[in-house]
């Protein structure tokens, strides 16, 4: 098999974003007539990290996208439609285009085939009223997953409030009272994201609803935008990655700040592998979501 593409340029702007995703050479808009939703996280109050507005903005807006998100499980300023859309705001989205909180009128679920921990996936009612999608992810640390990029913005992403309650509890509660308090092992929660990320891929196959994938590697927290103290970067900007197979654009991703000479580049490492992150890319290949071997083109 042919290994899979993934485009990359260091110019982190509104025009190397375009060039990223004019070389995927695949129309999500299908000449305007198409309904394109672009996951990104519009970040918990008091995160400084996000993908900024002005950066995807004139993007998003020659899609005629719309943003959307889903409800958080833990406590704060995204964890009800209102209190998410006023941070959406507050951070500059809505200045390009609307945002939708995808659970806001409840979630529906989709099947997760093959899952050695998860039954099913749980993604916002909203979630199928598109007809296209654009994975856009801030590449950083995490706290808990290791690593955030298309992976993680397509399962926890994705996942409405409850959904990531069940993927944070390895399948065990949909409560985001209990999930939090739930023991698992590391490696399970790992795996259960590659396994909700599998399924919206699978239900988006099936919908014959296209997706495409890109993930900004610039101001490289440990932490994720999530995080309301969300910490200063670590080392230096990267640049900008774009695949139709996300599995490929995160081990790209990977591979950067793995063969990176800057010095902060240790400290994204050990984020990384002390929470098992790089496990979620052999195994979401095993599940058939993409492949671990690709072929970096330079823009």
């Amino acid at each position: 098999m042919p290994k899979s593409k993934v485009f990359f340029t260091k110019d982190i702007s509104p025009a190397g974003l375009e060039k990223v995703y004019q070389a995927l050479g695949l129309d999500v808009t299908n000449g305007g007539t198409n309904k394109v939703a672009v996951k990104v996280s519009t970040g918990e109050d008091g995160s400084k990290g996000y993908l900024k507005p002005e950066l995807i903005g004139p993007f998003v807006k020659s899609l005629n996208g719309t943003i959307v998100e889903c409800n958080t499980a833990y406590p704060g300023a995204r964890n009800t439609a209102d209190d998410h859309r006023e941070v959406a705001k507050k951070h500059g989205f809505t200045t390009y285009t609307n945002v939708d909180i995808m659970d806001e009128d409840g979630d529906f679920k989709i099947p997760v085939k093959n899952g050695k921990h998860l039954k099913f996936d749980l993604v916002g009612n909203n979630f199928k009223n598109y007809d296209a999608f654009v994975n856009l992810a801030h590449g950083k640390g995490h706290a808990m997953g290791g690593f955030g990029a298309n992976l993680k913005n397509q399962s926890i992403g994705i996942a409405s409030r409850d959904g990531k309650a069940y993927i944070h509890s390895c399948g065990k509660t949909k409560s985001p009272k209990l999930c939090w308090a739930t023991p698992h092992k590391q490696i399970d929660f790992i795996e259960s994201m590659a396994e909700a990320a599998t399924a919206v891929a699978d239900y988006l196959k099936n919908e014959n609803k296209p997706i495409i994938y890109i993930t900004v590697a610039n101001a490289l927290s440990l932490d994720c935008d999530c995080d309301s103290n969300q910490g200063d970067p670590v080392m230096a900007d990267i640049g900008i990655f774009g695949s139709i197979d996300p599995v490929a654009n995160d081990q790209a991703f990977i591979d950067a700040i793995w063969s990176s000479t800057d010095p902060g580049a240790k400290d994204l490492k050990e984020r990384i592998d002390t929470r098992e992150g790089r496990a979620i890319l052999p195994y979401a290949e095993s599940l058939g979501l993409g492949s671990t071997e690709y072929e970096l083109i330079e823009l």
